[in-house]
């Protein structure tokens, strides 16, 4: 972006956001901040791979917020105290994890804003959204949950209170949050520390469908979440999440205001989320749920043949097999089939009627309607059999079976609803896959870099490197000597491995496995082998068991896919990142499988596309939990020898941060338990 009369240099903008937060300015993030710069001028996509230690939220904040203040809207025109009502000029920052939008809102924009005030000659505002149910319910608070009536009707706050205080963790939780709401100025759940239960949080929020309605509800002059979007209405800058910015692509209806500028954070965490967002369930449990809230509010006639249904969906459920259904069992189909005609007939009735002797009718009437509701969507959506949707049984021993379906792509989705009509700027540590961006630019709708038309959207990619010397601070050891790993999850070499790599290290070792089972075999042997201790994800909070190894020099964490993304730990604690095996998806995963199948039926390598790219992509991030910090050293164990003698071994290797590549295993113990000296010498001295 080239400063025009009267406006700052993008170069005087960046050096003072960076001086605010107390960064360092690297030339990886002038690039990526001149690219978006470029990128938002033009109207056209940019996929940044920027690796961790860039500092890629200002590299986009920067620009956006320079754009953001010099294009005012139709509507008025950026003010101290007001925004952008008309959306021109309007950024959009999706994350995925909280961590992040965190860090973003408490940290990075309040300096940033700071900073940039006086040579922007205005102060962008920005705020935060999230989807409704993530903000608390005054009207849900005060007049409690409407009741099913074989549930019972009673005040679990009063129940609570009659006890003679909360005895169980559902009634500690829900006086909590009365306290809390008169003390919070959000009702944000993320902004309650520590958190509750789901169980708890439910009796306090409602989803969209739930929701009265600002001008129905006693309480609407209040509502957190109206005044959440009444806030994002004037800001220059939203931040929002993946799961929200999901939902205003696929609903129709936008929640999100209009915006000229859209910037996915994270965005190797896109695909998945808006796939999860565009997953329909039906469990015989959720359908009796919505048969007790809406049999009371319509007559018998239409009750009991809604009723009759659900019976007939959980007889057949008991003894449906779990795998992926091609098309539905004809009993099955019968059932669905049923199963939806009653519920569009029973919405029909909630629509006509009203019973005045209900009390809170219309908050009972409204959660009767969207259970119904939902009922009915994923019912018919099972029933069309689209050759665009996937459909596969499971079945959970404490949750019984469910039917599901979703997408087999959200390409075309995110195509049309995403890139059209505005700039979108997708950045993460891990988009260049194989060598490339067009793997993941595939996965989005985009079509190869350099290729575009009327219906693809034009598109650059730029990885801008990372400040760390990978090749002198890691080691990528592959453990070629190991048998392959096949069904027999015991691998009992690969056992021995990993305990002679922990004993080396001295601890410090990140585990990362492809399955629960693995992590669990892995943590009880070495715990009988090794003297040093041994975490495993799920025998405390995800949090908790971070906070333990990040303190332990000595500890070691073991565990499954949240690990493979959600560790930061920088300095001499984490020292080995180890991975058991290649993290391909499940052969029997149906989604996974049948969207490999149908690359191979256009004629392309579903393994590579599909199974692969999924594989690398986890591979890329495990293997970035190994350096966070320019003094970090360590090695990346891979205990797969498929990573050094299959074909795709290769494209898999190049994904990964370019660390010293070795098989030697000798090599790797010695450089272990040299890296575990100088640590130790390190400590010994702080000490």
């Amino acid at each position: 972006m080239t400063a025009t009369s009267g406006e700052p240099a993008l170069s005087d903008l960046l050096h003072a956001a960076v001086e605010a937060v107390g960064g360092t300015e690297r030339p990886g993030q002038v690039a990526m901040a001149q690219a978006v710069a470029e990128a938002v001028e033009e109207g056209t996509a940019l996929l940044v791979q920027a690796g961790t230690g860039t500092g890629k939220s200002l590299g986009y904040l920067v620009p956006a917020l320079a754009r953001g203040t010099s294009a005012p809207p139709a509507g008025g025109s950026p003010l101290p105290d007001g925004g952008p009502e008309g959306g021109g000029g309007r950024v959009v920052v999706a994350t995925a994890t909280l961590a992040l939008q965190r860090q973003l809102v408490e940290r990075d924009l309040p300096r940033t804003v700071e900073a940039l005030s006086p040579l922007l000659g205005c102060r962008p505002e920005f705020a935060t959204l999230k989807g409704r149910s993530n903000y608390l319910c005054l009207h849900r608070l005060h007049e409690g949950v409407p009741q099913d009536e074989e549930e019972g009707l009673f005040d679990p706050f009063e129940a609570a209170e009659a006890a003679g205080g909360p005895s169980s963790r559902l009634g500690r939780d829900l006086l909590r949050l009365r306290d809390w709401a008169d003390e919070t100025e959000t009702g944000d759940r993320d902004a309650l520390t520590p958190g509750v239960s789901d169980r708890a949080w439910a009796q306090v929020s409602v989803s969209s469908r739930e929701c009265l309605g600002a001008s129905n509800c006693a309480y609407g002059a209040e509502c957190f979440a109206e005044a959440a979007r009444e806030r994002a209405k004037l800001a220059e800058v939203i931040v929002t999440n993946h799961a929200l910015l999901a939902i205003d692509a696929i609903e129709g209806a936008p929640v999100l205001p209009p915006h000229e500028v859209l910037i996915v954070d994270e965005a190797h965490e896109l695909v998945s989320r808006v796939t999860g967002a565009a997953t329909g369930e039906l469990t015989p449990g959720g359908v009796d749920r919505a048969v007790r809230r809406a049999a009371k509010l319509v007559d018998e006639q239409v009750a009991d043949a809604l009723r009759t249904a659900a019976e007939s969906f959980d007889r057949v459920m008991e003894l449906a097999l779990p795998g992926r259904l091609e098309e539905l069992p004809e009993e099955l189909g019968y059932a669905v089939a049923a199963l939806r005609d009653a519920a569009r007939t029973v919405i029909t009735a909630l629509g006509d009627t009203r019973d005045r002797s209900v009390q809170d009718e219309d908050a009972v009437r409204k959660q009767a309607m969207a259970s119904i509701e939902s009922v009915h969507k994923v019912a018919e959506r099972l029933v069309e059999a689209s050759e665009y949707d996937v459909v596969w049984c499971e079945r959970h021993d404490r949750y019984g079976a469910s039917l599901r379906v979703a997408p087999l792509s959200v390409a075309g989705l995110l195509r049309e609803k995403l890139f059209t009509e505005r700039s979108v700027v997708l950045t993460s540590a891990t988009l260049r896959l194989g060598g490339d961006f067009n793997g993941v630019a595939a996965s989005l709708g985009l079509g190869p870099e350099g290729q575009h038309g009327e219906d693809l959207p034009e598109w650059k990619g730029l990885d801008v490197g990372s400040p760390f010397e990978y090749r002198k601070q890691g080691i990528l050891y592959v453990a070629r000597h190991l048998s392959p790993p096949g069904r027999d999850s015991s691998r009992a070499d690969m056992l021995d491995e990993l305990a002679e790599l922990v004993e080396a290290a001295g601890g410090r070792t990140l585990g990362l496995f492809s399955s629960m089972r693995g992590a669990r075999t892995a943590a009880e042997e070495l715990r009988e082998r090794l003297d040093v201790p041994i975490l495993l994800q799920g025998e405390e909070t995800l949090g908790e068991l971070i906070r333990t190894f990040a303190e332990d020099a000595r500890t070691c964490l073991f565990g499954t896919l949240s690990l493979w993304q959600g560790v930061d730990v920088p300095g001499p604690n984490c020292q080995l990142v180890v991975m058991d095996r290649v993290p391909f998806p499940r052969p029997d995963d149906p989604l996974m499988s049948a969207r490999q199948k149908a690359v191979e039926e256009a004629g392309g390598n579903g393994f590579m596309a599909v199974a692969a790219t999924h594989a690398a992509l986890l591979m890329a991030q495990g293997a970035g939990r190994l350096v966070r910090a320019t003094g970090d050293r360590g090695v990346v164990a891979v205990l797969d020898p498929r990573l050094a003698t299959a074909r795709y071994g290769g494209f898999l290797r190049s994904s990964m941060p370019d660390f010293w590549y070795t098989t030697d295993r000798n090599q790797v113990r010695r450089s272990l338990a040299a890296i575990d000296e100088a640590a130790r010498d390190v400590t010994a001295s702080s000490g």
